[in-house]
């Protein structure tokens, strides 16, 4: 009780000489650890409630039991307010705030009216200026590229690289089968094309009624003309708008550009789903599980994400919610959008809708999660762990004939694979390249030597026999390897997958029953580090090989290069070219031009 009246005394103290203006407010504990960030219009009446102690939820009384000082910023408005109070949580980490790690960017559609004819686009990232118009967020990248082939079949826009467009001198074969109108070789004008441009530009706002009607008219009129070959053009691009439009879902229609978030607490999880509408279409959907929020109120819940998810996206023109924010005028101009809670009709549905699919989204989490630990509990039984691993790290190595070595490492968790904590390790071209014993033990010795208490493996998962279990324990003879099991997988009778051999040391080599569960969680621990080994090898050839064809000419510099590549777009187009056409690269005499097709075809 003494901590609850000192809490309350302390907050009291500094409504005194709280700002009442908008900004950022910090609950301190005794040990200077920050405990909550806050945001407010005023701060003053903001902080005022929590005096209130019998009002306030069970997690709120406690922060404010721990609480032993405050301290405030003062901005200029709301959204300064929202975006400092985004920064704060996610440097502070502080205890009673809700932590959306949200690590994503959405794909957008974007043209740039920069361009004298403007591209459509994919587009990943911050946005650039006002010149460039964006459209989204999608969901994920096979939804931006529905949309991305719709558009291109009813408005005929480009979507080449520049590189590729400023140097052609006939069509491509997207002009071919109707899926671009060839600005690139003068087969529209400017002045047409940007009409196009423009109508895309309303089509993906969604102010699509009349392009249909004025799409049939033009048709009547080139039929009229006996112009039947552009009539047949204009009938098929009214039979794709038509598919599209008979392809709507009724329920999303009406909505230009809505976002739809609801939150569930359900089996003692916390998830939010996302759903994004733009120009009548379901663009996706997006869950966020919250592990700290299951004792704040649904309203809280909404506020808190809404507040951290657009400090770092676009807003949309509305959205609707499952649940309306305590603060909900405050988040209104912070982000800058309606945000609203139907009680009844279309959007109240949609709202339920979203809810009905964040319960399933926690109960397929809470299967996959039980799945995972139930294969970690039988590992812990089969192999001999002290304890149920919760890191474990799997290596393998990737080269070509001693070229282009690499050895990757990845790491599973309870939670899955966790792809923010693969590594690769690039092995030099020297005599132990030809030597995977000698690959694994450098790739090993490395990883060892950078080893931080917070990442210490429980397992560490070798693709390899016997050789490679006694290469590696020989490597780490000097380092500490207590409470880390190292294990060797190979392939068993006739590379028969199921019938793997298990190999520790100090144990017989065994095998675990064939097509049981733990076999096939094991074989895919091994299968994603061969598969993320094997990508990596591959990029690393390519790019190898993509410098072997230019930066090995001699005589081609930087800047050679990229007038080469702007010129021809890309190297397969210069390993065509003649002598006469590279020497219309500027910079690039008769003399080199020679050279570099020498380069290509002896």
């Amino acid at each position: 009780m003494s901590d609850i009246k000192h809490g309350i005394e302390v907050i009291k103290n500094y409504v005194k000489i709280a700002p009442s203006a908008p900004g950022v407010y910090r609950m301190l504990d005794k040990n200077g650890r920050v405990l909550y960030v806050g945001k407010a219009k005023n701060i003053k009446k903001r902080i005022v409630a929590y005096t209130h102690f019998d009002k306030l939820p069970d997690h709120i009384k406690r922060m404010v039991s721990e609480a032993d000082k405050m301290e405030f910023i003062v901005v200029d408005n709301e959204a300064q307010a929202l975006l400092m109070e985004n920064d704060l949580i996610k440097k502070l980490e502080p205890k009673y705030n809700i932590l959306l790690k949200d690590d994503k960017t959405f794909p957008h559609l974007m043209i740039n009216l920069n361009d004298e004819f403007p591209a459509l686009r994919k587009s990943r990232g911050a946005r650039e200026n006002n010149k460039l118009k964006y459209f989204g967020p999608f969901a994920s990248a096979s939804a931006v590229n529905s949309v991305m082939d719709i558009v291109q079949k009813v408005f005929l826009l480009r979507s080449c690289r520049d590189s590729m467009f400023n140097n052609r001198e006939r069509p491509c074969m997207l002009y071919q089968i109707k899926r671009c109108c060839a600005p690139c070789v003068g087969k529209i004008s400017r002045e047409d094309y940007m009409n196009l441009v423009y109508q895309v530009i309303d089509f993906l706002s969604g102010k699509n009624t009349e392009f249909k009607e004025q799409l049939s008219l033009q048709m009547q009129q080139a039929s009229d003309a006996l112009n039947f070959e552009q009539a047949m053009i204009l009938r098929d691009r009214i039979k794709a708008l038509s598919s599209i439009q008979s392809g709507y879902n009724v329920e999303y229609s009406n909505l230009q550009s809505v976002d739809i978030i609801a939150a569930v607490k359900h089996k003692n999880m916390v998830c939010v789903q996302v759903f994004f509408v733009r120009a009548g279409q379901n663009c996706g959907n997006v869950p966020y599980f919250l592990p700290k929020a299951y004792d704040m109120s649904e309203a809280e819940i909404i506020e808190a994400f809404i507040s951290s998810f657009y400090a770092e996206h676009n807003p949309p023109k509305e959205i609707i919610v499952s649940c309306l924010p305590d603060n909900n005028e405050f988040l209104e101009n912070a982000v800058g959008c309606h945000i609203n809670f139907y009680q009844k009709g279309n959007k109240a549905k949609l709202a339920q809708r979203a809810k009905d699919n964040a319960v399933e989204a926690i109960n397929r989490k809470l299967a996959a999660t039980a799945t995972v630990e139930s294969n970690l509990l039988e590992m812990q039984q089969y192999f001999g762990l002290p304890r149920i691993p919760q890191r474990i790290e799997i290596y393998d190595n990737s080269h070509n004939q001693g070229s282009y070595a690499i050895g990757a490492m990845v790491v599973a968790t309870p939670e899955g694979f966790d792809k923010k904590s693969y590594r690769t390790f690039n092995i030099k071209y020297t005599e132990n390249t030809h030597d995977d014993f000698a690959m694994m033990k450098e790739v090993l010795v490395r990883r060892f030597e950078r080893m931080a208490d917070e990442n210490r493996p429980d397992v560490i998962l070798l693709d390899g026999g016997l050789g490679q279990l006694h290469a590696v324990h020989e490597a780490l003879k000097n380092y500490d390897l207590s409470g880390i099991t190292v294990i060797a997988i190979s392939k068993g009778p006739e590379r028969n997958a199921g019938k793997e051999f298990y190999h520790i040391i100090g144990k017989e080599s065994f095998s675990l029953p064939f097509q049981s569960p733990i076999a096939f969680y094991m074989q895919n621990l091994r299968d994603e580090a061969h598969r993320f080994a094997i990508g990596t090898h591959r990029k690393k050839r390519a790019k190898s090989i993509y410098k072997s064809q230019i930066d090995e000419i001699e005589g081609i510099g930087a800047k050679r290069k990229a007038a080469l590549l702007n010129f021809f777009g890309s190297v397969e187009q210069i390993k065509s070219a003649g002598v006469q056409d590279i020497m219309k690269v500027g910079g690039i005499s008769k003399k080199v031009a020679e050279k570099i097709y020498k380069y290509f075809h002896n």
